[in-house]
């Protein structure tokens, strides 16, 4: 029986196979999956399990989500996009998405960084400030 701990080290290590100059690589990662689930082996959906956390993390630190009160212009929008790969480096994937309840500004999730430049972050702030 194989520990959490292990299947962690093994999820780890296989994850590492599927980087590519330090980004994820979408075919060895669904070959990798694939293998490790006809392999037949009594941990291997802990393993997987591991690895798709792993997985997801590796998507979540990658995307930059930006969100705000109404559509952006497209130069800002590029704008915004260059910023975070600058930031971020490359692999970078943007997905904007309009957001009414912001009120106005923008607000930007890559992974667990939050850059949230929204009036209604800002009421939240006075709000607590009182």
């Amino acid at each position: 029986m194989m520990s959490k701990r292990q299947a962690q080290r093994e999820a780890k290590q296989l994850y590492r196979l599927c980087l590519i100059n330090g980004l994820l690589d979408e075919n060895r990662t669904r070959q990798v999956a694939g293998r490790v689930a006809t392999a037949g082996y009594r941990a291997c959906p802990l393993i997987l399990a591991q690895f798709l956390r792993l997985v997801r993390l590796d998507r979540a630190r990658h995307t930059a989500n930006i969100e705000s009160a109404a559509p952006l212009r497209a130069d800002l929008l590029l704008a915004i996009e260059g910023g975070m790969a600058r930031r971020y480096g490359p692999g970078l994937t943007t997905a904007a998405a309009v957001r009414p309840s912001l009120l106005g500004g923008v607000r930007i999730q890559v992974g667990s960084d939050v850059y949230d430049a929204s009036v209604q972050a800002g009421l939240a702030a006075l709000e607590r400030s009182f």
